[in-house]
Order: structure tokens, then sequence, then C-alpha cells
């Protein structure tokens, strides 16, 4: 089998990190990983197939001999360095925001949208996190009854936001049980035994740009630039894993029953759902595993053609790495 030189950009933060877990989880041939961050994170040595793998600084001659490049160190960096990387003859697979909605760009998810990778013209970018896991269970609903619109309602791990929010929940945990003074640093309020209703920058229109980017990056996708949708985007107190109410109001109805079949052979999706014995997806259940989890899957009973779901993923793998590493699978088996 022929072998790929990869590299990570990022590499030392959250989903660099699990993108080289996954890249060695799945066996992806690589020939040589190159793990690339910032100045303060050279030569620190990381683990790869048992071998310690050096990290080397980010620059503009990062890329010479590199295959496929995996991005994961946000937008500026690679609004930056992926042409430079494309130039330099490597095909870039972003899990920034930078290019998800440039015209020329494929938007994937395996699952569901691959043929958009023929289209590529060196960058593929990852969708968002929670965009990512919804659409996966989405998308064999609306080949079967055409959805019309999504109302979603999410509740986001603090690691979406990177290590420092993940320490900072620990940080607030540990103070609030000592009855010590609770610090925010990477949130603007606390974090630990709250919700904020608030993930990114709010906008002119009232929604904060994480909501819009669930609207925009659902309807490229699906390829539905009418498609209805609107979203609440909510930061909770769990480590990881994301978790999703979502409600869909579809052209032709569908019952419970024949979305849980539909669902039960879906790529990508497991379906928990037994109310009786209080089965259903949590976080604390996903958390490290690959799948985008469905449960309690039911129809709305104030709409005609309505059906709830909860989904819940991991949002470090699916969410991001695995999605990332997916693609680069289908790129070395279509080429």
């Amino acid at each position: 089998m022929k072998e790929y030189n990869v590299a990570i950009v990022g590499a030392t933060g959250a989903v660099g990190e699990e993108m080289r877990n996954i890249l060695e989880e799945r066996d992806f041939p690589v020939a040589n990983l190159r793990l690339l961050a910032s100045e303060r994170s050279v030569g620190r040595r990381l683990t790869f197939r048992r071998t310690g793998v050096a990290v080397e600084q980010l620059s503009p001659d990062s890329f010479e001999g590199v295959d496929i490049a995996l991005f994961s160190a946000g937008a500026s960096i690679s609004e930056e360095f992926a042409p430079l990387a494309v130039k330099a003859g490597a095909i870039v697979i972003d899990n920034s925001s930078a290019f998800r909605m440039k015209e020329d760009v494929p938007l994937v998810v395996p699952e569901v949208n691959p043929e958009a990778l023929k289209d590529h013209k060196g960058i593929i970018a990852n969708p968002n996190c929670s965009t990512i896991q919804m659409v996966v269970v989405l998308k064999p609903i609306h080949d079967r009854a055409r959805i019309r619109r999504i109302v979603v309602s999410t509740y986001q791990a603090v690691s979406g936001t990177g290590k420092k929010a993940v320490q900072e929940l620990l940080d607030q945990a540990k103070a609030y049980l000592a009855g010590e003074e609770i610090i925010s640093g990477v949130y603007p309020h606390q974090i630990v035994f709250n919700l904020l209703p608030h993930i990114d920058v709010f906008l002119e229109n009232g929604y904060t740009k994480e909501e819009m980017k669930m609207v925009d990056e659902t309807r490229k996708i699906f390829g539905e630039p009418e498609m209805k949708i609107t979203a609440t985007c909510v930061r909770v107190p769990v480590f990881v894993t994301h978790s999703e109410a979502v409600n869909i109001e579809t052209e032709r109805k569908i019952s419970a029953s024949e979305a849980h079949r539909i669902l039960e052979n879906a790529p990508g999706v497991v379906v928990i759902d037994d109310p009786e014995n209080l089965a259903y997806p949590m976080p604390i259940f996903a958390a490290g595993k690959d799948a985008c989890y469905v449960g309690r899957i039911r129809e709305d009973e104030s709409v005609r053609c309505g059906l709830n779901l909860w989904i819940v993923s991991d949002n470090l793998r699916k969410g991001a790495a695995l999605n990332a590493v997916q693609i680069a699978e289908l790129l070395i088996k279509q080429s």
C-alpha cells in the first residue's frame, strides 16, 4: 500500500492530539509524520507508533514533501499557511472556519456528501463540530422524507474551546467545592454549575457566530441553500462531547418507528432509544467513541410532519479529528 507524508498543524492542541491518535488507531498509511506547532512547543516529543516524534516550529517552509496536511490551529493560521501548503504540493484538510463557506472549497462529512471531494482545489474544509454530528443523523431522514425546517439547541462541552477551557472548568469545580473564589478567564462568566447561552461572538442579527455556522454549513453540506434552520448554542459544564436537541419538519410524514429503522442502518450512527429502560445517549457514554449517537426519537405532536431527536457525539473525535482523517482516507481511496 502506498504511504503518505502527513503533517499536523497545531499538533499540541486538543484536536491535534486526537488527529495523531486517530491516525495510529486507524492504521492510516503514514510514511512520515511531521508535527507542527508554535515556537513554545518546539522540541517536545510526542508518541506515534511507539516512537517519539519531535515537534517542529510551523513556518512557510514546513510543507516541503508533505502529501496531506491536517490543520487544527485556528482560522488565522489556516488563512496564512494553508495556501503555502497547497503551493508546496500538499492537500490541506482544514478544521477551522477559514474556508468553510468559500464557494470553491468543499465542506465534507464523509457519511453525508463524499461526492463533494471531487471538486477540491487543494483545500478541503472540515465542518463545525456541532454541524457534523447533526448532519450525519439528519441526512438519511432528509433523503427519505426531505427536511423542510430544523430547530436545534446545542449543549456543547468546554473542550470545544480548547485545553485552557477544560482546565478552567476543573479549577472552578475545585474552587466551588472548597468554598473558594471562582475565577473566570476563558469564559466571561462562571462555567462550573452554570450554562452560557453564548458560543463565539454575537452578530448584528442577535445570533452568535456558532449558531450561524450551523445554519450556513448545514445548507451547504445538504446542497439546500433555502432550507429553514435556526439554532441556539449553549456552553455547558461538560468536559467532552456535545449534545443536541433537534426538531425537524419534513415534507412527507415519517413516523418515529420509521425514523428509528432508517437511523439503525445509517453509516456512522448508533441508535440508543429505549425509554422504558432509561436508555438514551449521554456525553459520558459517547466520550472517546467515534459514532454519532441518537435517541429520544419521537413524533412532534404539534405539527403533522415533525420529529424530535437527541444527538450526542464526541466533539474532538467525530466533531473534528476523526472527520478530518476520514476525509484523508477518502482522498487516498479515490486517488
